[in-house]
C-alpha cells in the first residue's frame, strides 16, 4: 500500500469496531513546558522516508503532508507547549538495514519519536525497533498488517490492506467465487493476500494468488492469472512498475476475462490504466477533494502554497504530524505516557473524523469508491461514495 500505490487492493470486507473515545490525560507525565517557567526542552523527532529509492514519490508526499500537519497541530508555531519540535529526517531509500541504521543513530542520540516509511517491510523493521528501545513510532503510508497491534509502541498514520479489502467488499460479492490476488512477492503483496483470504474467504470466497518476484518480466505471470481462469481479480500493486503491470493484463485479455478491482493510487497513475480505465472497480484511500471537510481544505492549501499538490499519501504525513503532536502534548517526552495519549484518541483529519483504536492502534478512517473519468483529455478522479470508517475497520487484534 511498499508499499503502498497501493495500487491497492483488492478486495471486500471486514466487519469493524468503531470507536470514538477521546483522548486520555496523560498519566504523570508532566507536558512540555510545563513546571517552573523555564523554557521547554525541545523534542527531537526523527522521521525515516523514502526521498530516494523506488518509494521516492510517496516520500515526497508523506513529508510534505507532514510539514503541513505539524503546522496545523501547533497553530503555525511548530512548537507545543513551548517546546518546539526539531524534526530530523533520514532517507531509507527503500533499504531496511539503511532504515535500521538511522533509527538506531537518532534512538542512540536520545530521540524519543521516529516515524515514516511507505515500505511495509522497513516498518516492520522500525517497529521492531521502537519495541526493543521503547520509544514511539508512527508509521507512514507502509499497509501492511503486520503493523497493528505489533507491540505498544507503534502506532500508524495510514491507512492498511484490511481497509482496502473491506472497501471493495462495499460493492463486490464474491461469495462462492474463485477471487484470485495479482500481486508483487514483498511484504505489501503477501499482506494483501492474506487479508484478502481473511476477509473474502470468511466470506466464501475461493482465494488463491500469483505473486510476482521483483525485477521479472511480467507476462508470464498474466498468463498465469489468466489460466487460473478467476471470477475475479483483485489487484495489490504499487511502484514504478505499475503502468508495465497493466498493460501486461490487458494484452493478456484479463479485463475480457474477469472483473478486476483495484485500489486507485497517486495521480502518476491516472492514465496509467488506458484502455482498462473505465473497466476497473477502484476502492480508494485518498484523492484531493475526496472529504471536502476543512482540515482537508487548510491541508491542501498549505502544500500548494509550498509548491507541491496534494496525492494519495499526503494525509498519511498530515495526520503523522497531528499524533506526534499529540503525544507530545499529552506525553512530554515519557514515550510510555505518549502511547496512553494516542490510545482512543479520536480527532478531525483531512478524511474526516479518526480514532486510533486503543486495543490494537488500528486507526479508524473513512474510505472511498471511484472512478476514473476524462476530464480536459486527462484522466481524473471522481468520487462514487464515501465509506464509513467503522463499517470497514479491521478486525481487532487482541
Amino acid at each position: 500500500m511498499k508499499d503502498t500505490k497501493k495500487f491497492l487492493m483488492a478486495a471486500v470486507m471486514a466487519t469493524g469496531l468503531a470507536l470514538s473515545a477521546c483522548a486520555p490525560t496523560a498519566g504523570s507525565a508532566a507536558p512540555a513546558g510545563s513546571g517552573d517557567g523555564k523554557a521547554a526542552e525541545p523534542v527531537n523527532v526523527g522521521i525515516i522516508y523514502s526521498k530516494t529509492g523506488p518509494l521516492a514519490a510517496y516520500g515526497a508526499t508523506y513529508y510534505e503532508g507532514l510539514q503541513a500537519g505539524i503546522d496545523y497541530a501547533t497553530g503555525g508555531t511548530g512548537e507545543i507547549n513551548g517546546a518546539k519540535i526539531n524534526l530530523t529526517y533520514a532517507d531509507d531509500g527503500g533499504d531496511p538495514d539503511k532504515a535500521v541504521t538511522a533509527a538506531k543513530d537518532m534512538i542512540g542520540k536520545g530521540y524519543k519519536i521516529i516515524g515514516g516509511t511507505a515500505s511495509s517491510g522497513i516498518a516492520l523493521k522500525l517497529a521492531e525497533q521502537a519495541q526493543q528501545n521503547k520509544v514511539l513510532y508512527v508509521s507512514g503510508p507502509a499497509a501492511t498488517d503486520a503493523i497493528q497491534g505489533i507491540n505498544k509502541y507503534t502506532f500508524r498514520s495510514g491507512r492498511q490492506s484490511l481497509q482496502d479489502v473491506a472497501t471493495a467488499g462495499t460493492f463486490i460479492d464474491t461469495k462462492g467465487k474463485k477471487v484470485v490476488v495479482f500481486a508483487q512477492d514483498n511484504a505489501f503483496g503477501q499482506g494483501n493476500v492474506a487479508a484478502v483470504k481473511a476477509v473474502l474467504g470468511a466470506k466464501g470466497a475461493n482465494v488463491e494468488s500469483v505473486l510476482v518476484p521483483e525485477n521479472q518480466e511480467l507476462t508470464p505471470f498474466a498468463r498465469q492469472l489468466l489460466d487460473a481462469k478467476p471470477d475475479m481479480v483483485f489487484v495489490a500493486w504499487a511502484g514504478a512498475t505499475s503502468g508495465t503491470m497493466w498493460q501486461a493484463l490487458n494484452q493478456q485479455g484479463i479485463f475480457d476475462a474477469a472483473p478486476v478491482v483495484t485500489g486507485l493510487g497517486d495521480a502518476a497513475t491516472f492514465g496509467a490504466y488506458g484502455p482498462a480505465s473505465s473497466k476497473i472497480s477502484f476502492l480508494n484511500h485518498y484523492f484531493p477533494g475526496a472529504a471536502g471537510n476543512e482540515v482537508e481544505k487548510k491541508m491542501i492549501a498549505a502544500v500548494e502554497k509550498a509548491g507541491a499538490k496534494a496525492d494519495l499519501f499526503t494525509p498519511d504525513g498530515f495526520v503523522a504530524g497531528q499524533l506526534i503532536a499529540q503525544a507530545i502534548k499529552e506525553g512530554g517526552s515519557d514515550p510510555d505516557a505518549m502511547v496512553k495519549a494516542l490510545e482512543g484518541y479520536s480527532f478531525d483529519g483531512p478524511k474526516g473524523k479518526e480514532t486510533v483504536r486503543a486495543s490494537d492502534h488500528a486507526l479508524i478512517q473513512d474510505m472511498y469508491q471511484a472512478k476514473l473519468v476524462q476530464k480536459g483529455g486527462t484522466w481524473a478522479p471522481e468520487l462514487i461514495k464515501a465509506i464509513p470508517g467503522d463499517t470497514v475497520a479491521p478486525p481487532e487484534k487482541k
